[in-house]
């Protein structure tokens, strides 16, 4: 039997949408140094596959780690989970 690793989550807001079926989604990840304990904060752009065009710029989407798709495209958007109140351009 083929065992496939767990995928990759992460929630982020989409910031840009200048190509077709691309996004770029910034994620924001708060944790502690396992060694010294101290918070961290790591941030960064992400470009994202969106098959069907359902998100625009201030979403909040939900994205799944995939097989890479270009040479800067291995996430796609799973879902969205907040729509934007005013569309962002």
């Amino acid at each position: 039997m083929l065992h496939r690793a767990k995928r990759k989550y992460r929630i982020g807001t989409v910031v840009g949408e200048k190509c077709s079926k691309t996004r770029q989604v910034f994620t924001e990840r708060v944790y502690a140094h396992s060694l010294y304990g101290v918070v961290v904060r790591s941030r960064g752009k992400i470009a994202v596959h969106d098959n069907c065009d359902i998100s625009h710029n201030g979403d909040i989407v939900k994205i799944m780690e995939a097989r890479p798709m270009s040479k800067t495209k291995k996430w796609v958007i799973v879902e969205v989970i907040k729509k934007a109140r005013v569309k962002l351009s």
